[in-house]
């Protein structure tokens, strides 16, 4: 495993890190969020675009820069030293406008993905429902072909930043009496069509970055459908592997890495007085150990992605191990503080511990749940048994967190 940067690289990285500083004041500011700032953060992508950052490995002609999966990397790497927050588009960048790329017609492509990586247009996912979670090929979601369209009915939840949205990825079914998994099709979603009603729900951060979606009798041109009618689960499954990798695959849950939430910790240590310093330095090191060994397991990863491989496991071992961690070094931060812990605020009125470990259990579920990542893992990397499912069947689930 190579970790080191070439000369190449090196160079490559230097020229990312000369824009940054270049364009920091036009940037939105370390540890906001799209909340309140929706205008901030489309600007924020739009001068990353311009310096060649945001969709890299794209084609040229989609509005990309044609580089290499390494070079990606560094620039997500630059970006999160920065502190630049994760952008607006993530959702669209890192797992809608691949599907288009792979299973799209060429128009979509035209239209579609110059605006998606400007953050001219916003996207979502739209996949979960109040019965289809973990389980996602029990999607039930109604598409009905009527005319040149589909008529649209149904409720999706957990669609993160749907309320700030221009366009979504759809899945829904289309065939209630084929086999599940050949019942479904990709649609995009105008988020502003009639009959689209987004209700933001609250978490225990004071934010809501989740929405609740639903259509009623909404109208999607045939032109917006994404891949073949009843195929929708090659499509969905494309967006799903993508997903991997963006929320765990680089050791990041949300854009908080491990690492960086470690370095925090850090931090505090010289705040304390020095028994508590004492008692705490075992507890941080074992943190940061498993911190590097997140970073270790993205950088296998990449490794294979720099030798044109495809990657194994890593993405589901380092979204897991990721989201665990986050919430064990939450938790230690809360306790370094102390008392203050209990009025949501240190004594300098920060209150990063408290959001982070309001934070972590969302981390926890989103992109696959922990308990179906270890399914997943178990059942398709090591070979072990199936999950008894309904029916007695213990064939691997199909899988949405």
């Amino acid at each position: 495993m190579d970790i080191e940067d070439s000369p190449a690289e090196a160079e490559f990285r230097a020229t990312v890190r000369a824009y940054i500083s270049a364009h920091r004041d036009e940037l939105a500011p370390a540890g906001s969020t799209p909340m309140g700032n929706v205008e901030v953060f489309r600007r924020t992508q739009a001068v990353l675009h311009d310096g060649g950052l945001v969709g890299a490995t794209w084609p040229a002609e989609f509005g990309g820069r044609g580089a290499s999966p390494i070079e990606k990397v560094i620039i997500d790497q630059e970006l999160a030293a920065a502190r630049v927050p994760r952008l607006i588009n993530w959702i669209g960048i890192g797992m809608c406008g691949p599907a288009i790329l792979v299973h799209g017609t060429r128009e979509q492509a035209e239209r579609y993905l110059r605006p998606m990586l400007r953050a001219e247009e916003v996207w979502c996912q739209l996949f979960s429902e109040p019965g289809a979670g973990s389980d996602l090929a029990a999607v039930s979601s109604r598409a009905v072909r009527g005319g040149d369209g589909w008529r649209v009915t149904g409720q999706k939840v957990w669609t993160t930043g749907a309320q700030w949205c221009d366009y979504g990825i759809l899945l829904a079914r289309t065939d209630p009496d084929a086999p599940r998994h050949r019942g479904l099709t990709m649609f995009v979603l105008d988020m502003k069509a009639p009959g689209v009603t987004v209700r933001p729900l609250r978490e225990m951060t004071g934010e809501a970055l989740f929405n609740e979606v639903f259509y009623d009798d909404v109208l999607i041109p045939d032109s917006d459908r994404i891949g073949a009618e009843g195929e929708g689960w090659a499509v969905a499954i494309t967006v799903l592997m993508n997903e991997r990798y963006t929320v765990g695959g680089d050791g990041s849950v949300y854009g908080a890495g491990p690492a960086a939430i470690a370095s925090t910790v850090a931090d505090r240590l010289p705040e304390l007085s020095p028994e508590r310093r004492a008692a705490a330095l075992d507890e941080f090191a074992a943190c940061w150990t498993e911190a590097l060994a997140c970073r270790m397991t993205a950088n296998r990863m990449l490794t294979a992605l720099s030798q044109g491989r495809q990657p194994g496991p890593e993405g589901s071992v380092g979204k897991l191990a990721a989201a665990q961690l986050l919430g064990r070094v939450a938790d230690l931060g809360l306790r370094l503080q102390g008392p203050d812990a209990l009025f949501g605020a240190s004594a300098d009125g920060d209150r990063t511990w408290q959001y982070i470990a309001a934070f972590s259990p969302g981390a926890a579920l989103a992109g696959g749940t922990t308990e179906i990542m270890k399914n997943i893992l178990g059942e398709r990397v090591l070979g072990l048994p199936g999950e008894p499912r309904p029916g007695g069947a213990r064939t691997p689930a199909a899988t949405k967190g």
